[in-house]
């Protein structure tokens, strides 16, 4: 029984589930790449790019280790566009018996899938991706009864499911969480090693050349493309990361510096997302410097929590919620993206450094993106659909799976309180805490009036004033708004005022 075994952008892993029982001289391997999941958003350029390179890369070695692969590329003149439409050409000249898919990450693909076995009269042998460590039905049965879906509880069983930091039934080092340890600002640093960046070979520069002509408008740039593409390059970008940036990653994992977007981050993401990496082999390395006494428990904790926590709720949420999760809108804001966020051209420091380093990167660390580019979108009252988007689009880490929860319920609070349990809402004090934006910005972050005051200050008041009655109930605001009540109704009422006219001007 011959079969088609469509293997997507995001499952560059030869133990891909649809891979699993393959014989090799008699199924074949579909890949392509389609301008209907290139173009769903404006992805950045750098990210297509990536995963092209990956995928052309991932389908050689495939065919080194005997695989029969039929691949299409975007500027195939016989591209159908959709993988529906690869599908129907491949089934047309190959005739197979059967398709095998390993299930997509994402509820727009999959609706898709549901309809292709009908469309096709064959067989469709759709698998779970046991690339994740809690399944679907994990996650159900977890979540059900809890009146909240908490993450430090989904991660303490995600520590005893795997063992990892484990000692028996026990966290190593006698706490689950060591985070406490990791909020410290961070100084520059001449000795910090470089990361990794790789050269592009003849198959990545034949893709950039592509992506320039088909997608040319897009965000982002193209030049300096350093992305690992093949899984012996991301393996090396790992163990650059747990020898030279591990033992420091957990005091500055929280800190921001204008001059070093990358600081002690793994960089990691883009490649585990893609398949070039397993998530559990990340964690056991991490791990195995712990025991080692090459990283110190915090770092390694912090680092670990990252991936078998939220990585894996995050996955667990988007399924559990549904695909109207797109749609909540907790404060009903409507407020259209600023211009700012495609070109980087603000004078707020902090937002033009992070904006303009992902435009050149595709990539920002986490508080960056939570505590930065989220923060202001929450306090400005921007639409979280447009933000989503926004994201989606702009870093080569994004996938609608991880992207989505992370947006709509951890950084705007849409979802009401489903995922997080408080808006992440910070004022100028946090960022000049954290960063050493404030020191070039022409705005004070520590004043709150006139036309030098930091407009996160202003806007973090009219937040909480303006949502007063949706998140009065919420225990951990009580003490911001005991100390908004406390302020003379002077004060409150100049602090809405340089918000509302902050906003007024906002395009």
């Amino acid at each position: 029984m011959t079969k088609l075994i469509l293997i997507l952008g995001d499952q560059l892993c030869p133990q891909i589930s649809s891979l699993n029982g393959a014989i090799k001289n008699r199924d074949t391997v579909l890949m392509c790449e389609v301008m209907a999941e290139a173009t769903y958003v404006g992805h950045h350029k750098k990210k297509i790019a990536f995963v092209f390179s990956a995928m052309r890369h991932f389908a050689e070695e495939l065919r080194k280790a005997g695989y029969t692969v039929r691949y299409t590329r975007i500027d195939d003149e016989n591209n159908a566009g959709s993988f529906t439409g690869e599908l129907k050409r491949a089934i047309d000249d190959l005739k197979p018996q059967s398709i095998c898919v390993t299930e997509p990450g994402e509820w727009r693909v999959l609706e898709g899938m549901k309809l292709w076995s009908e469309a096709f009269a064959i067989p469709v042998d759709m698998r779970p991706d046991d690339r994740f460590l809690a399944s679907h039905e994990d996650f159900k049965t977890w979540s059900a009864g809890r009146k909240s879906l908490t993450m430090e509880f989904f991660y303490r069983d995600m520590r005893r499911r795997t063992g990892l930091l484990m000692q028996g039934e026990e966290p190593v080092g006698g706490r689950w969480n060591f985070d406490e340890e990791n909020r410290n600002p961070a100084k520059p640093d001449l000795f910090r090693p470089r990361h990794p960046r790789f050269s592009p070979d003849e198959i990545t520069r034949d893709v950039l050349a592509i992506v320039e002509r088909l997608f040319p408008d897009n965000f982002g740039k193209l030049d300096g493309f350093g992305f690992a593409v093949t899984r012996a390059d991301a393996q090396n970008v790992l163990e650059s990361f747990i020898a030279d940036f591990l033992p420091a990653f957990g005091e500055t994992q929280d800190a921001m510096l204008q001059d070093d977007p990358f600081l002690n981050h793994s960089l990691l993401s883009f490649y585990i997302n893609a398949g070039l990496l397993d998530a559990l082999a990340v964690c056991r390395a991490a791990e195995r410097a712990y025991f080692d006494g090459r990283a110190p428990i915090n770092a390694v904790e912090g680092f670990i929590r990252q991936i078998i926590g939220w990585r894996e709720y995050m996955r667990g949420i988007y399924w559990h919620a549904g695909p109207d999760y797109v749609d909540r809108n907790f404060f009903e804001n409507a407020r259209p993206l600023p211009w700012f966020y495609w070109s980087g051209k603000t004078d707020m420091n902090c937002l033009s450094t992070v904006i303009n380093e992902t435009i050149q990167h595709a990539y920002a660390h986490h508080i960056q993106r939570l505590m930065i580019t989220g923060n202001f979108a929450l306090l400005a009252g921007i639409d979280p659909k447009a933000v989503h988007i926004w994201y989606l689009e702009v870093y080569a880490d994004a996938y609608e799976w991880v992207e989505l929860p992370n947006v709509v319920g951890m950084s705007q609070f849409a979802d009401g309180g489903f995922l997080g349990t408080k808006p992440y809402a910070a004022s100028g004090n946090y960022i000049n805490r954290m960063s050493d934006y404030c020191g070039t910005c022409r705005f004070d972050p520590k004043k709150r009036i006139g036309d030098d005051a930091c407009p996160f200050n202003a806007l973090y008041w009219d937040f909480l004033a303006r949502n007063r009655a949706k998140l009065r109930s919420n225990r951990r605001l009580a003490q911001a708004y005991a100390t908004w009540d406390r302020m003379d109704e002077g004060t409150q009422h100049d602090l809405r005022r340089q918000a509302s006219r902050f906003l007024a001007e906002l395009k």
